[in-house]
């Protein structure tokens, strides 16, 4: 490296502030700071609601510009990460597992980290990462090739860096890590792959293995390096050898109950999508052909690994709807402790805290076509004829019936996280409104290849609008206000105590809305689509907000029709950061 290039790093670094360390007991308080964001989700029970009240629905017009931080280079796609603040640094991570570390107070980059990605990664929907954790004296994010790695918060140099599973038969990792007890948790990707999803657990100071839980059964977990327990029973939901590659990534990271002592990770699609090679011959009374844990919220020991419960919100799952989508902890206005979860498949949950049992499900989009509601024990009553047909009875073999689905296999609400609000007690969920024609095809595994057994196209449903995002009421299911925007939503949300809620369009647009009326009362222009998560901390006596935009992600590879209706938006690269000055907090 250039002399004079190694100087000027050097001298930026030790200009730096210093890095304190970050403390379980940091971790576990995350939620109530206000001058740090620690954790993504902005607390480890995700709920994504800052206490800040400074920044408020009379003066949010006031909120201007601090500085902006371009990531550079060719690099653009998606950027989908949820920044960190402590110290004075903000950490964020880019596309193509890059890392950079950021003074807070100008905008200024103290250092960046860009993996070195081999010939070959096989991203599914992306080269995209969410996000970074941070704890001692390092922060951790994880790679397309499926690597877990560790860098000095102050220097960025490596201390340690470990392989999570093997890129070549299509695992990746782009979630941000969970940090519990001195453990890094883990999740993988590549459920299209026909990957088995993992949960792994190690000691954040040395990278040393503690657990591994595989999500689908048959296979068996570790613990301290020797076997532990089964997942499930083999062959109670899979017939023969199918669970061997029965998918089930857990690609969106997890949350922490602390009241509990729970991990919460999401299972997502079985592997193949063709649901009637999943269900030869296996019959499907009870829970038989359910192939579990796919699709499904599982209940984990953070000290051991093994599983506590779990709930399968789409058995016999055949539309690609992922249960991996984040499950929050709250407390309902009656003061009832409960986990909410909006699912890929359309429906909103409400379970019980202590073990995951069901208490509530509604719909959150308009058009759901493959069940006609939720039982009493939280399993959907199935339309028969909106599941694809079987191609093994097909005229010619190669092709079952295709029929229209919705929501689309992108889901009612993808990875995008919602917020909860302890002032109204509503969750603020991103939602879409589109379908999809979906047949099945035959399929066999091939290490490395993809493992779908299904096509589709991907339509919207209605012509004024794709996105949704909808104030739900977690006790009735009731929408207490719903705005529309033209093209998906695929940003994250948060929601202060100032009454508002920010999330990002696709169009550029970083909005503010009225928590309790939906009403816009903000909006900047950031030059390239938003499918990053905002966060808000305090500074200096002012509140300041971020948000990286970037335009990305599943919907320009996967979208169909939907894919067209927004090719015209450009990639980019950009973290912005607002303030409210102390002069115009007050004014009206």
């Amino acid at each position: 490296m250039n002399r004079f290039i190694v100087a000027i790093t050097a001298a930026l670094v030790a200009a730096a502030p210093a890095s304190a360390q970050v403390t379980e007991a940091q971790l576990a308080n995350d939620a109530a700071t206000t001058n740090d964001v620690l954790t993504n989700g902005m607390g480890r029970d995700l709920q994504r609601f800052s206490p800040l009240a400074t920044l408020n629905k009379d003066n949010v017009k006031n909120l201007v510009p601090a500085w902006a931080f371009s990531l550079g280079g060719e690099k653009q796609r998606g950027q989908e990460t949820q920044p960190l603040v402590h110290d004075g640094i903000m950490f964020i991570t880019g596309s193509y597992s890059r890392m950079y570390a950021i003074d807070v107070k100008t905008g200024r980059e103290l250092w960046q980290y860009d993996a070195r990605l081999p010939e070959g990664i096989l991203p599914c929907c992306d080269v995209v990462n969410r996000g970074a954790a941070i704890y001692g004296d390092n922060v951790y994010f994880g790679t397309l090739d499926a690597r877990i790695v560790a860098l000095n918060a102050k220097t960025g140099d490596v201390v340690w860096n470990k392989k999570i599973a093997e890129y070549k038969e299509g695992y990746s990792y782009t979630a941000a890590p969970l940090i519990v007890n001195g453990l890094v948790i883990t999740g993988n990707s590549g459920g299209e792959f026909g990957v088995v999803g993992e949960v792994q657990a190690r000691d954040a100071l040395t990278g040393e293995t503690v657990w591994t839980r595989p999500v689908i059964e048959g296979h068996m977990g570790t613990l301290n390096g020797k076997e532990s327990t089964m997942t499930g029973t083999l062959n109670a939901t899979w017939p023969g050898d199918m669970w061997k590659t029965g998918g089930g990534a857990t690609w969106l990271g997890g949350s922490y109950d602390i009241d509990t002592n729970t991990l919460v990770f999401g299972a997502g699609n079985p592997a193949p999508w063709n649901s009637h090679l999943r269900n030869a011959g296996t019959p499907v009374e009870g829970n038989a052909g359910d192939n579990l844990y796919a699709a499904s919220r599982i209940g984990i020991d953070p000290a051991t690994g093994d599983i506590k419960w779990h709930f399968q919100t789409t058995p016999r799952e055949g539309w690609d709807f992922d249960g991996v989508n984040e499950v929050v902890s709250f407390v309902d206005k009656d003061g009832n402790k409960k986990f909410a979860t909006a699912d890929r498949n359309g429906f909103f949950y409400v379970l019980n805290r202590e073990d995951g049992a069901f208490v509530n499900a509604w719909p959150f989009v308009k058009d759901i076509t493959w069940a006609s509601g939720i039982d009493e024990t939280g399993r959907p009553i199935f339309i028969e004829e909106g599941r694809p047909g079987d191609p093994s009875k097909a005229a010619d073999g190669a092709k079952g019936e295709m029929v229209f689905s919705s929501p689309s296999f992108l889901g009612g609400k993808n990875w995008m996280p919602m917020a909860f609000s302890q002032n109204t007690g509503l969750f603020y969920v991103p939602s879409n409104e589109w379908g999809m024609d979906i047949w099945n095809e035959p399929v066999t595994y091939k290490k490395g290849a993809a493992y779908l057994g299904s096509g589709f196209t991907i339509k919207p449903n209605y012509d004024d609008h794709i996105g949704s995002l909808k104030a739900i009421d977690p006790v009735t299911g009731e929408w207490k206000w719903e705005y529309k925007n033209d093209a998906p939503l695929w940003a994250g949300v948060m929601t202060t105590a100032g009454g508002l809620v920010f999330t990002g369009t696709p169009e550029g647009e970083f909005l503010a809305l009225d928590d309790e009326t939906g009403e816009v009362l903000w909006s900047f222009q950031t030059g390239s689509g938003i499918v990053g998560q905002p966060i808000t901390w305090e500074q200096d006596g002012e509140q300041f907000v971020s948000v990286i935009s970037g335009w990305g992600g599943a919907v320009p590879l996967w979208g169909g029709e939907v894919a067209k209706k927004v090719n015209y938006l450009n990639q980019g690269g950009m973290l912005w950061t607002f303030r409210l000055p102390k002069q115009l907090a007050a004014a009206n």
